[in-house]
């Protein structure tokens, strides 16, 4: 399960110039653009500053200014991220952030406009920087393992059997009784029930192989998953 791991993207990024690890810490960087930007934005700053802000932070981290003291039994990759752009953002406040950028520089795609809506709606809940971040990165998680999840199901040929039970995911109650996920999908109520058991069942797995990817060793992903999904209640 830890053989390709969030760390083990940084260290072989940190450790060579290989055009694979860079594109692969590229893909992280993407991955985890949101609560970082969402993390700038409750510092108080504007939408643009915290995009530029949180471009120039990733620019830095692809440049290896961050990577060199990188260990991962220091702690969860969420931790050294954040630990990372509150350091960036203190040095900031030091120098011009214009006089740092220059040609050549990395340049991170993202969607500003639908980050900012989002940070909208979530900085309602007047959580602090640090929670605020937080409960970003859980539900980056949770996306990413919802995602994984339907690709699993469209590789086996049964996209409409998870279109049609994703609903029961959260274990809330849906619009769509499973004597009518039954009808529409020409199965049995109790067979939709033993369907639904197992997607819930390998959710709760992707989601634990999401988290397993950003801790160090196998005893921190309950540790990890209690502390995400505590990140809801705050």
């Amino acid at each position: 399960m830890f053989a390709t791991t969030h760390w083990s993207v940084v260290l072989a990024a940190a450790e060579g110039d290989s055009p694979q690890a860079i594109k692969a810490l590229e893909a992280l960087c993407r991955e985890y653009w949101y609560p970082l930007y969402a993390y700038v934005r409750r510092q108080g700053r504007s939408p643009e500053d915290a995009q530029d802000l949180t471009q120039e932070f990733f620019s830095r981290l692809l440049a290896k200014d961050y990577l060199e003291a990188v260990r991962p039994e220091k702690g969860k990759f969420r931790w050294f991220l954040l630990s990372a752009v509150k350091r960036f953002l203190n040095n900031q406040q030091q120098r011009a952030l214009a006089a740092k950028r220059g040609a050549g520089a990395f340049h991170l795609p993202f969607d500003g406009e639908r980050a900012e809506d989002r940070y909208r709606l979530e900085a309602a809940n007047h959580l602090t920087p640090d929670k605020l971040y937080d409960r970003a990165w859980a539900v980056n998680l949770i996306e990413t393992a919802n995602r994984s999840l339907e690709e699993e199901y469209l590789l086996e040929g049964k996209t409409a059997l998870y279109q049609q039970l994703k609903g029961f995911l959260s274990g809330d109650k849906t619009d769509l009784s499973y004597a009518e996920a039954g009808a529409r999908l020409q199965m049995s109520e109790g067979a939709v029930k033993v369907a639904v058991h197992r997607l819930r069942h390998r959710y709760r797995g992707v989601l634990r192989e999401q988290i397993a990817q950003t801790v160090s060793t196998r005893t921190e992903i309950e540790e990890e998953l209690r502390d995400l999904l505590a990140a809801f209640s705050g």
